[in-house]
């Protein structure tokens, strides 16, 4: 085990499969001269050259659509968009170019293609520079959604998603690129679709993804202090969702709360407590509660900041609801 940067481990996952495979590119704003906007493409010029480590124009709709001709005829591109909210601007490249083809081929095209970069808030950026699409991507038949919430789980999932023969989107926090972890040595992978149980417990299932895993396993040591065992599972990817872990856990601590960044309408905890409830309505001891960010555009003012965004007071709150202890 050795301990690396968020961004480092990323790093490594895409140098490790470009070594691997020459069908392998990066392309997007600023990943070559300047090494990424988040230094997460550091040295792979130098190493790749510019064939297969390409500066685009800020064109998103362009670079996303040259991506995915490149994958219709086999190559298997990276494309960084600079944070998740230009990506709208080429969303109908992923939604429906890139998650459509094979489908619409009849099985004649595949589309190896991964879209990455960072996702929702950032500190001080307001509401253009600040929302989280995960839930909107993982709303469309044909793309897979993952993100990850540590440098180990980043690194093995990021390996993944670029031998996965779907578009993958995979979304990145901008403010976990400098946070360091341990990851193993030697080349490994993680599946797309399985979540992890981050912290065992018996009184209550806490699930969430991305950064906001920071905020849940924090309200989970709080809660320990109180005799409060809380089991914490990171979803890891939102599309496929790994329904089966959150339903086994339910059905051992009869109670959940769901923490995500998102606007709450049509969220990924809304179709968790959908699912819950399908499944598992029998084991429930209490309603299922979700901790969201405000159903507003993120604010600039660090304080509405503070306001609109989860964190631990708000999750132990909603656990003690869930417990009937408020």
């Amino acid at each position: 085990m050795r301990e690396v940067q968020f961004r480092e481990a990323l790093r490594e996952a895409m140098t490790e499969e470009m070594r691997r495979d020459s069908r392998v590119f990066l392309m997007g704003e600023e990943v070559a001269q300047y090494n990424g906007a988040y230094k997460v493409s550091q040295g792979m010029l130098e190493e790749f050259g510019p064939k297969r480590v390409i500066d685009t124009p800020i064109a998103e709709l362009g670079f996303a659509g040259i991506g995915v001709g490149a994958a219709m005829n086999g190559l298997r591109p990276i494309i960084e968009f600079m944070t998740f909210n230009f990506s709208l601007v080429a969303i109908d490249q992923v939604i429906n170019s890139a998650a459509k083809m094979m489908s619409m081929s009849g099985g004649q095209y595949t589309v190896p293609i991964v879209f990455r970069g960072p996702t929702a808030s950032a500190g001080m950026l307001s509401s253009q520079h600040s929302q989280a699409f995960e839930n909107w991507y993982a709303n469309c038949p044909g793309l897979k959604v993952v993100v990850p919430s540590n440098p180990a789980d980043a690194k093995g999932l990021l390996k993944s998603a670029i031998r996965d023969n779907d578009p993958v989107i995979f979304m990145e926090s901008e403010q976990m690129y400098g946070e360091k972890g341990m990851i193993p040595d030697g080349e490994y992978l993680i599946p797309i679709g399985v979540a992890d149980i981050k912290r065992p417990g018996t009184d209550v299932t806490i699930v969430s993804f991305g950064k906001m895993m920071k905020i849940a396993l924090k309200a989970a040591e709080e809660l320990a202090k109180e005799s409060i065992n809380a089991e914490v599972i990171d979803l890891r990817s939102v599309r496929p969702i790994d329904y089966n872990t959150v339903i086994e856990s339910v059905k051992k601590t009869n109670r959940l709360v769901v923490v995500e960044e998102s606007w709450p309408l049509a969220s990924i905890a809304s179709e968790i407590a959908f699912m819950v409830q399908k499944k598992a309505f029998d084991y429930l001891d209490a309603p299922i509660v979700r901790v969201m960010g405000g159903d507003v555009p993120l604010p600039y003012a660090p304080t509405l900041i503070e306001a609109y965004l989860p964190n631990p007071a708000r999750v132990i709150k909603a656990v003690k609801e869930v417990m009937y202890l408020v």
